[in-house]
């Protein structure tokens, strides 16, 4: 009798896992059909890029980007929709840089540069002085004071070409933009000049956010990024000449911070309204393109997510918010200040996903978690092997939902194919034409279909310690 009883209840249980999954596999489809067939995404990009353009944060276009998606929030028919006040910083690039090296008197070859975003200006009539190449950081130490002093520090480490995750070879010499700067400064160098972070050999310099860290303001010295062409031209003209001279100028300045806006949506949960999951993107971008991979992609995907889920008559237990994320490129302002809010609120928030690693194929995701929210995350992978994401790793997630983490709830980062998006980061032809429609929509679908599974499971967790 008993043996009965267990096979019946086996038979029941394998009826009910059946059941959920049809019923999965039909929801998840209706999702992936409704972005390919009536997806938004696209065209929310294409104004976001080319009405718009570049979004720095404190920019006007910035300010338009928030008056922009918070009309299309509001369009959507959320439950609520509202503005986050923040600070951010306001740094202004000005006039176009100019960057020359010269091999002898009259002799000079043009190169093309841009300020590293944070950067104090050169000099009115800009700076000319010999050139000292390194490949890193530590290198300045060995070379010391006295060979550094009245120089140009040129940081030529490129990115590391045998890694296939090209988000880990540009962690490996990212560096030398961000603090390459503040560390020359230290040995009595005039300015640097970065090889732009990028794989490929193009004309494009990169820009992006770097630091002074302590150093006083009257001792900051300017950082400029070169393309990859004009950095490869000027290290082997360095090893030919090592006498030659660089001149560059740049006019950037930075302002008084101002105050921007995190721009937030929200479904109300059924079954669960305290408990919190939230999707996003960030809104600023940097200036020289128009940021439609970083991050206007991201932006657009996670306002698809609940556009989607809605689309497909799915009603949330837990309660959904789309948060496009104000100054993540250099400050990470509009992060932090959601989680301080979310802190002070005492809301209990349970997932959270971020989509800034460009508009390209999604092949998966990256989970920050307990092992256990893992395993069912893995027991998932059947149902998006049909649309050939197949990508399940354990890692990093994004850096605005960052600050929202503790040891219960799961941070996830929707990971695209990542070959060609430092092609276009933080470089001029981060532009509109170079994301595709279909590519943009599998994106978004399938960061929906995540956050109907995690909604409709919820999220293990930890066992509760007895004191």
């Amino acid at each position: 009798m008993n043996k009965i009883k267990t096979l019946l209840y086996i038979l029941l249980f394998t009826i009910a896992n059946v059941n959920a999954q049809n019923v999965d596999e039909k929801q998840i489809k209706s999702i992936y059909d409704a972005a390919l067939t009536k997806g938004q995404g696209y065209d929310w990009l294409n104004y976001l890029s080319n009405q718009i353009g570049g979004r720095l944060s404190g920019s006007i276009q910035a300010q338009q980007a928030v008056e922009y998606t918070k009309s299309e929030l509001d369009s959507l028919g959320l439950d609520r929709v509202w503005l986050q006040p923040v600070m951010v910083p306001k740094w202004v690039r000005g006039t176009p840089e100019f960057a020359y090296f010269e091999t002898s008197p009259g002799h000079t070859t043009n190169v093309p540069i841009c300020a590293l975003g944070g950067s104090v200006a050169t000099p009115q009539k800009g700076i000319k002085a010999g050139v000292i190449e390194v490949q890193g950081i530590e290198e300045l130490k060995t070379l010391g004071k006295e060979k550094i002093k009245g120089k140009i520090v040129f940081f030529n480490r490129p990115m590391e070409a045998t890694l296939i995750s090209t988000f880990q070879s540009y962690s490996g010499c990212v560096d030398q933009r961000y603090s390459g700067a503040a560390e020359a400064g230290k040995y009595g160098a005039l300015g640097v000049i970065v090889r732009s972070v990028n794989l490929r050999l193009d004309d494009f310099p990169h820009t992006g956010s770097m630091g002074y860290g302590e150093t006083p303001v009257n001792q900051r010295i300017p950082a400029a990024a070169i393309s990859t062409n004009g950095a490869e031209l000027l290290s082997t003209t360095l090893k030919l000449n090592p006498e030659i001279k660089f001149y560059f100028k740049q006019n950037c300045k930075q302002f008084n911070d101002v105050e921007s806006y995190n721009v937030i949506g929200e479904i109300k949960g059924t079954t669960y309204p305290d408990e919190v999951m939230i999707v996003g993107g960030h809104l600023d971008s940097w200036d020289l393109g128009d940021g439609s991979h970083d991050d206007g992609a991201g932006v657009v995907q996670s306002m698809e997510v609940l556009r989607l889920l809605k689309e497909t008559g799915y009603k949330p237990k837990r309660t959904l918010r789309v948060v496009l994320f104000m100054n993540e490129e250099n400050g990470l302002r509009g992060g932090n200040k959601y989680a301080e809010v979310a802190k002070s609120k005492k809301e209990k928030h349970v997932f959270a996903l971020e989509s800034d690693a460009g508009g390209f194929t999604p092949r998966g995701f990256s989970f920050d978690c307990s092992e256990a929210n893992f395993k069912q995350v893995q027991s998932w992978k059947t149902l998006f092997e049909p649309y050939l994401i197949h990508m399940f790793v354990k890692g990093g997630s994004g850096a605005d939902i960052g600050p929202l983490k503790n040891d219960e709830m799961v941070l996830a980062g929707l990971r695209p194919d990542s070959q060609r998006y430092f092609d276009h980061h933080h470089a001029e032809n981060d532009t509109f034409e170079h994301v595709n429609q279909r590519e943009l929509q599998l994106g978004a679908a399938t960061m929906a279909s995540l956050v109907y599974l995690f909604d409709t499971y919820g999220v293990k967790m930890p066992p509760k310690i007895k004191g």
